[in-house]
């Protein structure tokens, strides 16, 4: 078995690369050298002095035309409708567009928490599409060996089930698909964003109230409350207000927190660690971009399009379209989309807790007012209830074999009370408990 910091130098994530060209060029002795220079990047300032009403046609405008242009096909087309609001948007402007009923691909959930099937019906109503819809069950796990080889890495991000399965029931009907993906990061769409400026505000706040008054009530809300609960975002946003800013960024991102996986590492893993920090290169980013004077909204946005978006969500979305022969095109990720929103006013953007405020403001007459109104859900996996569930003992068998307890990453006891906690109701682990499956599944696949 290769040892764990082979492994671990194996898959770790290089610094970002994205918008490079690669040229030659003489090295003096007869020979070349590649040269790398980046020839493209997105930027957030100088801010644009733009009123609201006149924005809001201005970015109508924009994003149409990138829709059009992603429309230009010789084949059957249609578009990925999840019911949020940025796929919404794409389907109402491609109806515009279109002489005929745009197709558009749905994918749900028996669980009601995690399933935005009528949402996606009421757009498709609304938009008068044709709509094809798809409930995925916890056999769908199923496919997940079949996944890992496609990912080719330990790849911790559950949604790529759904995406994998409505990409196949996509390609059944035509050959390119446009998305929302980017919305969130153009115009501020994640609840962590808001999170960030309230943490602002709260660093304000005497540090002997915060640490003697407010934090300890996190250690009173129990462990276990569902994913979406306003309570576990209580929880979660004050373990990590207190937090110098980068820092806290880094919590809510990761999928555990840096002191229960030394909780859980093996010493001899722990050591082969020692003096590589995973986040260095977020760390590093966060710096640069404070340096360039970005405030905390632009400062993540940008984090999240330059780490975030190219090696989670487009990896996701690329990959599952690519394994069913299906094209994807992303409308929000067009250049000069991504421009505009960049250089909005942050208030635009993200205005009180109200996220993507001139996103909104631009679907009022093109969307339902139920599409605008309702909470961010997220393309989330009901993947913790299906481990507790039917297919508890699977997870048993491939996380607590000895085969992968001999793995020299964890400590052995430590991880069985980790994965029995969750499997137990007594810790929500899902996030966490996935990305270990995911990295046996990726052993047996490649390693063994």
């Amino acid at each position: 078995m290769p040892a764990p910091k082979t492994i671990f130098r194996r898959v770790r994530k290089l610094p970002p690369a994205h918008y490079l060209t690669l040229k030659l060029r003489p090295n003096g002795n007869g020979g070349a050298e590649i040269d790398i220079q980046r020839y493209w990047r997105l930027t957030y300032e100088p801010k644009r002095t733009v009123r609201e009403a006149d924005a809001v046609p201005e970015l109508l405008e924009v994003l149409k035309e990138a829709v059009r242009l992603r429309m230009i096909a010789d084949v059957p087309l249609g578009a990925l409708l999840s019911g949020g609001i940025d796929s919404s948007l794409i389907v109402a402007l491609m109806s515009q567009l279109s002489n005929r009923p745009v197709k558009t691909f749905s994918i749900g959930f028996e669980e009601q928490a995690f399933n935005e099937l009528p949402y996606a019906r009421l757009v498709a109503q609304h938009c008068e599409t044709e709509h094809h819809e798809l409930i995925v069950r916890p056999n769908a796990l199923e496919v997940l060996p079949t996944l890992v080889r496609h990912y080719g890495e330990p790849y911790a991000d559950s949604s790529a089930i759904p995406t994998y399965y409505v990409a196949k029931l996509t390609r059944e009907h035509v050959k390119v698909v446009l998305n929302g993906d980017g919305g969130d990061e153009c115009f501020a769409g994640y609840e962590r964003y808001a999170g960030g400026l309230a943490a602002d505000h709260y660093e304000r706040i005497p540090e002997v109230i915060r640490r003697t008054a407010i934090e300890p009530l996190a250690r009173l809300i129990p462990t276990g409350v569902p994913r979406r609960s306003r309570l576990r975002q209580a929880r979660s946003f004050l373990q990590a207000a207190g937090r110098p800013a980068p820092q806290r960024y880094l919590r809510w991102m990761s999928c555990l927190p840096l002191e229960s996986r030394d909780a859980l590492y093996s010493s001899e893993f722990r050591e082969e660690l020692a003096g590589y920090q995973a986040e260095s290169w977020l760390l590093q980013m966060w710096d640069d971009f404070a340096r360039a004077h970005l405030g905390t909204l632009d400062t993540m946005l940008a984090l999240d399009v330059e780490s975030y978006l190219p090696y989670d969500l487009l990896v996701k979305m690329d990959i599952a379209t690519m394994a069913n022969s299906l094209e994807a095109r992303s409308p929000f990720l067009d250049h000069q989309v991504m421009q505009f929103c960049a250089r909005l006013p942050a208030d635009l953007k993200l205005r009180g807790i109200r996220l993507k405020h001139l996103l909104k403001k631009a679907g009022t007459r093109l969307l339902p007012a139920e599409t605008l109104a309702r909470r961010k859900m997220g393309f989330g996996v009901p993947v913790g209830a299906w481990m507790r569930g039917e297919r508890r003992s699977w997870v048993e068998d491939l996380l607590l074999s000895p085969r992968a307890l001999k793995r020299g990453y964890f400590r052995p006891e430590a991880l069985r009370q980790f994965v029995w906690e969750h499997l137990e109701g007594r810790q929500e682990q899902s996030s966490a408990v996935w990305a270990l499956l995911w990295l046996e599944l990726w052993h047996r696949e490649f390693m063994d």
